[in-house]
């Protein structure tokens, strides 16, 4: 009993102190209560605005950004415990990050979100698409086409078109890339702008080709995958805008709006007439930018004429009037839009650069996809019907007195010091060294822009007969890279383009209306039709008065009697 009532003692002796702990027991209960309560209410907000994407995408930022930052301290210890040895990763090499998709998947899961929510890292970029040719059908008339033999016509031994195997227009405008051709080696090109121009060095040249040195030449033939070269218009950031060869806000405006195809030409010196192309489908019309561009003589004439407005078009011509011409020689300034059309319209994706003296006769898809697509080349140009070979263009420009011959001597000397040979069947399945250069057909990638750069240098720093450095660039390219290049036959290109005659043979050509029209002046008048208006009873009778018998003069004497009385009358008309 005394030990029950010892244990009594011990289980209820002490009862305040029993209701004082049972006391704080319960303020404790309900502190963690309250405390449980705000973590639910807590949690409970979360849920509700995490449920919002916005809100659900933030915290998702915030979570990534925080596993980021650990990681990358994670990563920067076990560096500091292996030491200096380092993992080379390759650019396209992907780098995983360990329990970095665990850790989000459960925090999105901790706060309800959906686990199918596309992670925030970014997808590894795709693969660069490029346009690599393609075959015609099987059994396509193109397949299996050749070219006739040429006409026996003994009379006609010059040059002739020769049939070509185009594509309907719907199919050749079908067949159109929709991705750029590859540019071998060469990804990114930009070109040489010089407030202030260097003469350092200087071996031709002008301050619209900013003088490069021949150092600079040769490094320009060093294709890489990043280069900067001069092409014209050094002397501002916009062609045309203070650059020389400068053209209204307004056409620059236009040009840039050209995202597809441009056909362009040009005529300077008012040496040509403007040819309407001819046999353009309407989705040419509506699609293709055709451009010419002239020079203040042209455009005077021009609008003397009565042919070209307000509108600034003669047909499909959208004339372009170039102004501060950094040539004298209008030759020279023609090859500033023929080998720079890519600098004047940046945005082109193809071009077909035809001289002014052509006119266009076949639609420009059916042009790109007979001598660009079909082939894969991103340059296409006709070689010369005659001459292959460099030298011989050479001697043939002196002859015709094209250019000065010490200048023609001088360049053709500096290429055979560079290594330039006659041409030889060695060179095959290049078909010649000489161009027919009146019309270039061509896609606007980065090298395809360097080759007409390179060639235009050259024309800046020696004559303007493109002819002759044409090879010279050509084959330096082709030494580097594998340039798709394509040389077709002359009288194709006659298929295409029909030569006209420049304006003054034109002008001796022309029928000589100018002799018939005005009429050479009449001979002066004789007195007599001058007294048929005063007295026209006198030029009735007076030519039988003078041949006439005696009958007539019978005739003659009645009136004479009539001009006594008329005379009689007069006298008393003249006393009343």
């Amino acid at each position: 009993m005394p030990g029950g009532l010892g244990i009594r003692s011990g289980s209820y002796g002490s009862l305040d102190k029993l209701q004082t702990a049972s006391a704080a027991a319960t303020a404790r209960k309900a502190s963690k209560m309250v405390k449980e309560k705000e973590k639910e209410r807590l949690f409970l907000w979360i849920y509700k605005f995490a449920g919002r994407k916005r809100v659900g995408m933030l915290f998702l930022c915030l979570i990534s950004a925080a596993v980021f930052i650990w990681v990358l301290f994670m990563a920067k210890g076990e560096d500091s415990q292996e030491g200096n040895s380092m993992q080379s990763i390759g650019v396209n090499d992907s780098v995983p990050i360990v329990g970095s998709p665990s850790l989000i998947s459960t925090a999105a899961n901790a706060m309800g979100l959906s686990t199918d929510l596309p992670l925030l890292l970014p997808p590894p970029p795709p693969p660069p698409s490029y346009f690599l040719g393609y075959n015609l059908p099987p059994g396509h008339p193109c397949n299996s086409f050749a070219l006739p033999p040429p006409p026996a016509d003994k009379k006609r031994t010059g040059p002739r078109p020769c049939p070509v195997c185009y594509l309907p227009v719907e199919e050749a405008i079908a067949r159109m890339p929709q991705f750029p051709s590859p540019s071998p080696v060469l990804n990114n090109l930009t070109f040489i702008h010089e407030e202030v121009l260097s003469r350092d060095g200087e071996f031709g040249g002008s301050e619209f080709g900013g003088y490069p040195t021949l150092k600079q030449r040769n490094d320009s033939f060093n294709i890489q995958e990043t280069m900067s070269v001069h092409c014209g218009f050094v002397r501002g950031i916009k062609p045309g805008h203070n650059t020389g060869f400068d053209i209204d806000e307004a056409d620059l405006l236009e040009m840039e709006q050209c995202n597809g195809v441009v056909v362009a030409s040009a005529i300077f010196g008012n040496f040509d007439e403007i040819n309407e192309p001819k046999h353009i489908s309407n989705y040419s019309r509506k699609t293709v930018c055709f451009l010419m561009f002239v020079d203040e003589v042209t455009e005077k004439y021009l609008r003397g004429s009565g042919k070209l407005g307000i509108s600034k078009k003669i047909g499909l011509w959208r004339v372009i009037v170039a102004r501060n011409l950094p040539y004298k020689d209008a030759r020279r300034t023609g090859k500033i839009p023929k080998l720079l059309l890519h600098r004047l319209v940046p945005n082109a994706r193809y071009s077909i650069w035809i001289d002014g003296k052509l006119e266009l006769v076949v639609d420009p898809y059916r042009i790109l996809e007979r001598f660009l697509w079909r082939t894969n080349a991103t340059f296409a140009i006709s070689k010369h019907y005659r001459r292959f070979d460099v030298f011989v263009e050479a001697e043939a420009n002196k002859a015709a007195a094209k250019y000065d011959n010490a200048s023609i001597d001088f360049q053709i000397e500096f290429y055979k010091k560079e290594g330039l040979t006659p041409y030889t069947e060695a060179k095959l399945p290049l078909i010649s060294d000489v161009p027919e250069g009146c019309v270039i057909v061509r896609e606007h990638v980065p090298i395809s822009n360097l080759f007409t750069c390179l060639w235009f240098n050259e024309v800046d720093r020696f004559t303007s007969r493109d002819q002759i450095s044409f090879s010279t660039v050509r084959d330096k390219v082709l030494s580097k890279v594998d340039f798709h290049f394509h040389m077709f036959l002359d009288c194709e290109r006659r298929n295409f383009v029909i030569q006209k005659y420049h304006r003054a043979i034109l002008l001796l050509l022309a029928p000589p209306r100018a002799r018939i029209h005005p009429p050479p002046p009449s001979p002066p008048l004789p007195p007599l039709p001058v007294l048929e208006t005063s007295l026209p009873e006198q030029v009735v009778t007076s030519p039988p008065i003078r041949k006439g018998s005696g009958r007539r003069g019978r005739d003659r004497r009645s009136g004479s009697r009539r001009h006594r009385k008329v005379g009689a009358g007069s006298k008393d008309i003249e006393a009343g």
